[in-house]
């Protein structure tokens, strides 16, 4: 994309083709600085873990017990944490790490456009992908789906550098760096995110890229692979295991489920009740319709492949979450938006700076009338999701503190309701003996009960478990806590 072309669509003054100079990426720095700063103030270092961040987590904690890891789950998250969670308990110094690590790998991830596109196109993309309740809500969570976005957006971005300069050896190292992310984090989802990727340089027998890009992808999912085999039965039956996790996949039509989780519900399963109320959906509605825009823009311009090659990584990214899933949440989309704010950022950008004479401050003032309006819906959604998200890692916290006034602690084991989570916060294991967790079985609990503390989580009033029938009955709120019998163990009370 010449300087030139841009300019004349822009209907501004040539502004020179993008550079790689420090002063170029400055808007970029200040977006994913504003992104890091969000995170702390909006989210607050002090919200607790949720329930799959404490699986990731208590892979590598010195807090609890490896949780049970089911087969769609990859580690990779859990390594990304490790540099604080193999020595520290404290979640806020966690929250820390991951929010400046997150604004740290938008920024890398930008500049890997900074020949592509001038700097506004990717500054305005930055902080339109940045400013989602999703993406400030998920930024500084050990989970995979911000990870995924991040290496998606890289990846594309070096791909098309290394597709137009053979001697651009920083982006194909970008490429196989990137693209190893995406694998490491979720090895299926990178593999949606790359088809466009991969069928190209297909077509194009772009025979190095391809190589490069398989490499990227291979080394990231290795080790996935390898635990397939390992504890999973082979890489076949773990994948049969994780499609009957995620309900069978198949199709399933589920762009209204993904409506319905905008409102601020993290998980959508299963996804019933009223859509939120429409000014929060409209922007999801209002998105593909700006990104086909701007792929036209791109055609007009004669720089198609910058910006249809992201807008197809988009597509194939969401699939699967909008048609072969039987249920939503809302960072499943997180790669998808990363990579439709580029053709996005270039279509309003056109929108505003197109009109000449007395229609231009027209534009410019619409533009940031709904920009702002964007946002305040963004704010809005996630301070109630993070005041919801609050009240329940509270509860968890309380359910902990008083399973160790009941004298429940490490090393100890629960089962039932939130045993999972709850676990973690008490410092015990967790094990279930039927679901999608299911990890141990009754002997096992029994056998267990005579070694260390172990206590089983029920609502209020309901059936417990059969090993679990004749066990003390604490009533706590909403729950009912079994604690089994004290026994000497290991000869001492």
């Amino acid at each position: 994309m010449s300087g030139s072309t841009y300019a004349t669509l822009a209907g501004t003054r040539r502004p020179g083709p993008p550079t790689a100079s420090g002063r170029s990426a400055f808007p970029l720095a200040l977006v994913a600085g504003a992104f890091t700063l969000a995170q702390l103030v909006l989210v607050r270092p002090g919200l607790g873990l949720g329930w799959d961040e404490t699986v990731y987590v208590s892979q590598i904690s010195v807090h609890a017990p490896a949780a049970f890891f089911s087969a769609p789950r990859s580690r990779g998250i859990s390594l990304l944490v490790a540099p604080v969670t193999s020595w520290s308990s404290s979640t806020t110094l966690l929250r820390v790490y991951l929010a400046a690590l997150s604004g740290l790998a938008l920024f890398l991830a930008l500049r890997t456009w900074r020949t592509l596109f001038p700097v506004r196109v990717l500054a305005l993309a930055g902080t339109l992908f940045a400013s989602l309740w999703v993406t400030l809500f998920y930024g500084p969570q050990a989970m995979p789906n911000y990870w995924v976005a991040v290496g998606a957006l890289a990846a594309t971005g070096c791909f098309l550098r290394a597709r137009t300069d053979d001697a651009d050896r920083s982006a194909l190292w970008g490429l196989a760096a990137s693209a190893s992310l995406m694998a490491w984090m979720r090895p299926t989802d990178a593999v949606w995110v790359s088809l466009p990727l991969l069928v190209l340089c297909l077509f194009a027998r772009h025979w190095r890229l391809l190589a490069v890009l398989l490499a990227g992808l291979a080394s990231g999912a290795v080790e996935w692979v390898i635990e397939a085999f390992v504890s999973y039965g082979g890489l076949t039956q773990r994948l049969h295991d994780a499609s009957a996790i995620e309900g069978g996949l198949g199709f399933h039509l589920a762009v209204t489920d993904q409506l319905r989780s905008l409102g601020g519900r993290a998980l959508c399963r299963p996804c019933t009740g009223a859509l939120p109320n429409p000014v929060v959906d409209v922007w999801w509605l209002v998105l593909p319709v700006l990104a086909v825009a701007g792929v036209v823009v791109a055609i007009r311009a004669r720089r198609t492949a910058p910006t249809l090659v992201p807008f197809a990584c988009a597509a194939t990214a969401a699939f699967p979450y909008l048609f072969m899933i039987g249920y939503a949440a809302p960072r499943f989309l997180l790669p998808a938006y990363a990579l439709a704010a580029i053709p996005v950022a270039d279509a309003l950008i056109q929108l505003a700076t197109r009109p000449t004479g007395a229609w231009r401050p027209v534009a410019v003032t619409l533009l940031a009338v709904g920009l702002a309006g964007h946002l305040a819906v963004q704010l809005a959604v996630l301070e109630r999701t993070v005041s919801r998200t609050n009240a329940q890692h509270r509860d968890w916290s309380r359910t902990a503190a008083e399973l160790h006034r009941l004298g429940v602690r490490r090393p100890c084991l629960l089962t039932g309701q939130d045993a999972i989570p709850v676990a973690f916060y008490t410092g015990c294991a967790s094990a279930s003996t039927a679901g999608h967790n299911a990890n141990s079985s009754r002997t096992a609990i029994d056998r267990t009960a005579r070694r260390m503390p172990v206590a089983d989580i029920t609502p209020a009033g309901s059936r417990p478990p059969a090993y679990a029938h004749d066990w003390t009955v604490h009533h706590y709120g909403t729950l009912d806590l079994r604690v089994a019998p004290i026994i000497e163990r290991d000869g001492g009370a």
